[in-house]
């Protein structure tokens, strides 16, 4: 649900209709709107700002009701509006374009579209438009499961209504805030926000999509108590939602009926909850939204397990999966539906199938999901939430991959638990290795520092003591052994500083001072993290210094050390060229800063794009 309040203000933003939130009778409007606004291209002549404008409303006609339509119209748009230089229509297809993506499930090509509606945005300080886009980022973020992420996003997005006083615009993000912690589990949390929400709604009950905005707020209270086993308490507020949708908000009433049949599947009255189910799902099916499909799908195929209709179930199931089968939650469900049905229908040999096939989706549930919300989480919450949610996820991931069966069908999860044990070993095994390079290439060059410094150094500076005693003829071979020996001292510096026996903060102040435009700052409280450690945020330090020194023209380089606690961060910035991340080659420059970083189980963050400087920035836990 939290994607249409999103595209509301996406839509809001165009100054365009949309069929989200209308009624039927609006719906038909702007079907009619689009072909009339289409017919002008055929009457006269139209100057380019005309053409400009048709292809912006056609769009916003074709809002929710051809995704097709609204994109191929929108990117006509963005090519006209860029040759005109009209910044606020080019804003409002690229809003469009990019939900146009969000509708069909093609987030990376949304992101396109987002990216750059958020910097037009800025560079013409819309902060309206600006909010529309972190609104977007965060809505994907929560799609693919980094809710922490979307978190953070969403919280930007308020911080911003609230310092411009959009208090409408912030009733949207209070109850997107509701749904993601609904959905990690802090439903304290998520009611605290969705009662912030309706109070703001209240203090416009006059205004047009106040009842819009009322409905989704009163829908994410049912999913609340649906979740929390609070049936009775669900039903009320869905009631009071399907009160006030009756058949002007389409997107809503979608939930609605989806929550209603949710409920009474629990209440086991498969026959109150079927009718409810086959709306929302006829409903989706009209909008030709992938998710909304999928999430209708899948209770459609639950009632029909419920009243033992394994064909049904088991085509309901596959419509989902097939419709999508990258959203991986609503997938895995589906095919743990068609695992199940096959099995009651006696069909071993294709459950056994689609077991490895739900498998399969676990293992990314697994991969993807559970490390991106423990990484997540790690960074930003205290110790007590984070030993709370490791231990949740932990359980959700076993609930997976525990999932029991008939004998046959128990083997083939025994072996598919076998091989990621395997896999994991490798993975563990590798990652000992890496460790083990670096600690030796460590130990090698402190060897070679001290070789260099002690014996090379010394026999030079030796045989200069010689020299001096013979004639005066001898002065140009004097001067060549003191580059010699600068050179050799320069050399075992660079190769192991002897400034890092005093700690990280010593050597990199000493590495700054070695050029005119780096600056070195440090924060927190110093301690010594350990040998390897510091050896390896020194040598990125070195390398990230480098290549903004080489490559990006920077007239001032930032060089920051945070130590704190058991965490310390190392950010690197410069005001150069920057670059395109999706264009330009990763280096083995780039490549050895990210396996040294992951060798301390860290990670690395490069924020750059061309004009806008290079921000890299490291989080090692100690």
């Amino acid at each position: 649900m939290m994607r249409f309040f999103t595209l509301f203000i996406a839509f809001a933003l165009t100054g365009t209709a949309t069929g989200a939130v209308g009624d039927d009778e609006i719906w038909h409007e702007n079907m009619l709107k689009a072909d009339s606004l289409k017919r002008q291209f055929e009457l006269m002549p139209l100057t380019e700002k005309r053409e400009l404008d048709l292809y912006h409303n056609i769009a916003g006609a074709y809002s929710s009701n051809d995704q097709d339509s609204l994109l191929r119209y929108a990117v006509k748009g963005i090519s006209l509006a860029r040759k005109l230089n009209e910044y606020d229509v080019l804003m409002a297809c690229y809003c469009h374009a990019g939900a146009a993506h969000c509708f069909r499930a093609n987030y990376d090509s949304a992101f396109v579209y987002f990216d750059l509606l958020k910097l037009l945005a800025i560079e013409q300080r819309n902060k309206k438009a600006e909010t529309v886009a972190l609104s977007f980022y965060a809505y994907i973020y929560m799609i693919q499961g980094k809710y922490h992420t979307a978190i953070d996003y969403y919280l930007k997005v308020l911080k911003i209504e609230e310092s411009e006083g959009d208090t409408r615009g912030s009733v949207s993000t209070l109850t997107n805030l509701g749904e993601i912690n609904r959905r990690l589990g802090n439903t304290e949390t998520a009611l605290r926000y969705l009662e912030e929400a309706e109070k703001v709604c209240h203090q416009f009950n006059r205004a047009p999509q106040y009842f819009w905005r009322l409905t989704s707020i009163l829908n994410e209270y049912a999913f609340t108590y649906l979740h929390r086993g609070e049936l009775n308490v669900a039903l009320r507020y869905a009631l009071q939602s399907d009160s006030i949708n009756g058949n002007r908000f389409i997107v809503n009433q979608c939930y609605t009926n989806g929550i209603l049949a949710s409920i009474w599947l629990q209440k086991n009255d498969c026959d109150r909850a079927l009718p409810y189910v086959l709306k929302s799902y006829e409903l989706a099916d009209r909008l030709k939204d992938k998710n909304l499909y999928a999430y209708a799908g899948k209770i459609l195929s639950d009632v029909y397990m419920a009243q033992k209709r394994y064909p049904e179930a088991e085509a309901a199931a596959l419509k989902v999966w097939l419709a999508d089968s990258t959203y991986i939650d609503e997938s895995r469900d589906a095919v743990e539906n068609i695992v199940m049905a096959n099995i009651y229908m006696r069909r071993t040999e294709r459950a056994a199938y689609y077991l490895k096939r739900y498998s399969e989706l676990n293992t990314q549930y697994a991969e993807k999901n559970f490390q991106t919300a423990v990484s997540d989480m790690m960074i930003q919450y205290d110790t007590e939430k984070k030993e709370t949610w490791i231990s949740t996820l932990e359980k959700e991931r076993r609930l997976y991959t525990g999932l029991g069966v008939t004998g046959g069908v128990l083997a083939i999860t025994l072996a598919i638990v076998l091989w990621l044990s395997k896999r994991n070993a490798r993975k563990e095994k590798q990652l000992i290795a890496a460790r083990s390079m670096f600690d030796g290439e460590m130990k090698e060059r402190t060897r070679l520092a001290q070789d260099l410094h002690d014996r090379l150094s010394g026999n030079l500076s030796a045989v200069k003591i010689e020299l001096n005693k013979q004639t005066d003829t001898l002065h140009h071979v004097r001067d060549q052994l003191d580059r010699c020996i600068h050179d050799v001292r320069d050399v075992a510096h660079n190769i192991m500083p002897p400034s890092l026996q005093f700690g990280m903060k010593v050597a990199l102040d000493d590495y700054a001072a070695g050029f005119p435009n780096v600056s070195f700052h440090f924060f927190g409280k110093e301690k010594r993290i350990g040998e390897q450690m510091e050896y390896v945020v020194y040598c990125c330090a070195c390398e990230l210094v480098n290549n903004a020194v080489k490559h990006s023209g920077a007239r001032n380089i930032n060089m920051q050390l945070v130590q704190i606690e058991k965490h310390v961060t190392l950010t690197v910035s410069d005001d150069g060229c920057g670059f395109d991340e999706q264009k330009v080659t990763k280096g083995m420059g780039l490549k050895s800063i990210r396996n040294r970083v992951e060798s301390c189980n860290g990670k690395i963050d490069i924020d750059s794009s061309p004009g806008k400087g290079t921000e890299a920035t490291i989080e090692l836990s100690v």
